[in-house]
């Protein structure tokens, strides 16, 4: 599938930091989404957290939804088909998914806003992997950042000290087959902007993922074997007042000799800390928004793709 962003290394922010984050910015204005190669996860933390992703959506529904934490909001653990629907859509997406994030000490002032993960029994070393891959995303995600304020001249260490106890998510994501019998209208994941600061993707085995350009034509992306695509989210675009685009994106039905066929992901949500004021940076021009905290900007946001808190 051709692919309308080309990846960039993260070797060359290892030689170059100023000429990664120049690379990766101009991605991100222009689109919103960047691709990136060499990302330096371990593959084997993948593999393993993909093959035990395939193995909890393969069991029965009535033990899938014992995982299902009534009134959380799916924070934690699992999360049934028909509930989460893209803002300003009246038809659920097609998708089921399970959600990790970050593990704190009891006691912790943000333990109510991000409980314990949860372990799957049928599933061997669920927690094991699953931890891992959500610490290395949580690391490749500050790194991400630190490209992202070089590019703002902010200084490499702007958002260490705002992202190191974010709310950040690791969703893992089961898109069944397409049959003849879905509701109309109902597409694996409708046109929607992310909510947090920015998305980690793994390029999945099935396409399907589009952005819409700032001509309004939807444009493939496509990470290759061994790259993330990543993009911008609200939360960093509302900071940035725009100058940094968070592009509406979907994920479209299959062809139809494809339709047979599951798609798997794992997107990671990294967030700002709860109590953040996300404000307009002061060499981003007027603000076209108030401040809100990332707590706040979230719950408004869950309610509104029916995740509610």
């Amino acid at each position: 599938m051709d692919s309308i962003i080309p990846p960039v290394s993260m070797k060359t922010f290892d030689e170059s930091p100023e000429a990664f984050a120049q690379q990766l910015g101009m991605w991100f204005e222009n689109y919103g989404f960047a691709v990136v190669a060499d990302h330096g996860v371990d593959q084997s933390i993948i593999d393993g957290t993909l093959e035990r992703a395939k193995q909890f959506f393969a069991l029965p529904v009535e033990t899938k939804t014992k995982y299902q934490i009534a009134g959380s909001g799916g924070k934690r653990g699992y999360t049934p088909f028909g509930i989460e629907t893209a803002k300003d859509h009246k038809v659920a997406d097609l998708k089921e998914f399970w959600h990790a994030g970050r593990g704190l000490p009891e006691g912790h002032r943000h333990a109510e806003l991000m409980p314990p993960n949860i372990d799957v029994a049928e599933v061997d070393d669920w927690s094991t992997y699953v931890d891992a891959m959500f610490g290395a995303f949580d690391h490749l995600g500050r790194r991400i950042l630190k490209a992202v304020a070089i590019h703002l001249k902010l200084g490499d260490n702007f958002f260490d000290d705002k992202v190191n106890e974010g709310n950040s998510i690791l969703r893992l994501l089961h898109y069944p087959p397409v049959t003849h019998d879905i509701e109309p209208g109902a597409i694996r994941a409708g046109a929607h902007g992310d909510i947090n600061v920015i998305t980690l993707l793994l390029g999945a085995d099935e396409p399907g993922l589009q952005l819409l350009d700032k001509q309004g034509v939807w444009q493939n992306v496509f990470a290759p074997k061994g790259c993330l695509a990543i993009n911008v989210g609200d939360m960093l675009s509302r900071l940035t007042n725009d100058k940094l685009t968070s592009s509406i994106h979907r994920v479209i039905n299959p062809d139809p000799e494809r339709a047979k066929f599951a798609r798997f992901s794992t997107p990671f949500f990294l967030h700002f800390n709860p109590d953040y004021l996300i404000e307009t940076l002061p060499d981003c021009g007027k603000s076209k928004y108030p401040p809100i905290t990332a707590q706040g900007f979230l719950e408004q946001r869950l309610a509104e793709i029916k995740l509610t808190y």
